[in-house]
């Protein structure tokens, strides 16, 4: 069997053992529409107007905030924590024993994570066009898939990268959310920070997390009249993806920690 039929065969197995866990799954997947709720009961779903012909709900600006959130979970913060684990358990150990490639391995743990972030994007947007009146926006639509898979290979690279500072499995949770909790709430990610310090936002500027969500937003804007694309925003994140992934190379272990 080549190394690419291995690593698909891995992406199989990686989603069998996912959904064999149906608690688990449930909750990955409500999680996200939990928030499209809440976003609505807390700041209305009124309708906003740009000119004559030219109107949306609210809810169509929630919908790219949850889809950046759905992404960096599925990509960062899953993948950081179920790899941290495994380490810890000495899975990671036995498998780099196998005739398994590495990369086929991290490609099938990546694939997986890219299905499920794709998968938590959809039932969003469509759970907010059947009860909310979200406008999918089609003519933006390449720059928003373009934008989804940057975002989740360079937050899967940033979170294999982060598991080379995390100390044991039980670690984990702690260290990974609090490395991307603040930063979501300094990213436009659950609140606009209209009024914020300038100072706080440039804080924000610097990492990835503010720059995916503009250019999610761009991407997903019914009233934008150019492509979508945000090449500048897209630039900053795939660096830090290119980061993440130098710094796994080096730094990542396949053995638990002493």
């Amino acid at each position: 069997m080549s190394s690419a039929a291995l690593a698909l065969r891995q992406i199989k197995f990686e989603n069998r053992a996912f959904w064999r866990n149906p608690a688990s799954a449930f909750f990955t997947f409500a999680f996200p529409l939990m928030f499209l709720v809440i976003f609505n009961l807390l700041f209305g779903n009124e309708e906003i107007t740009l000119g004559p012909g030219q109107s949306t709900s609210a809810s169509t600006f929630f919908v790219p905030a949850i889809a950046a959130f759905s992404v960096i979970t599925a990509c960062y913060t899953n993948i950081a924590i179920s790899v941290s684990l495994s380490r810890d358990g000495g899975v990671l150990k036995r498998v780099r024993g196998t005739p398994l490639p590495a990369w086929a391995y991290m490609a099938g743990r990546i694939g997986h994570s890219t299905i499920i972030a794709i998968l938590l994007v959809a039932i969003v947007a469509i759970a907010g066009v059947l009860f909310y009146g979200v406008d999918i926006p089609t003519n933006t639509m390449p720059a928003f898939l373009i934008t989804l898979a940057v975002g989740a290979a360079s937050f899967c690279a940033l979170g294999l990268a982060i598991t080379s500072v995390i100390p044991n499995g039980e670690a984990s949770p702690a260290i990974v959310n609090a490395s991307v909790l603040p930063l979501l709430f300094i990213s436009d990610i659950f609140i606009r920070l209209d009024d914020a310090p300038a100072w706080l936002e440039n804080v924000a500027k610097i990492f990835p997390i503010w720059h995916y969500s503009q250019a999610m937003q761009a991407a997903f804007n019914p009233f934008e009249t150019g492509s979508g694309f945000r090449f500048g925003y897209l630039a900053v994140v795939g660096a830090w993806g290119l980061f993440g992934l130098l710094a796994a190379t080096r730094f990542f272990s396949w053995e638990p920690r002493r």
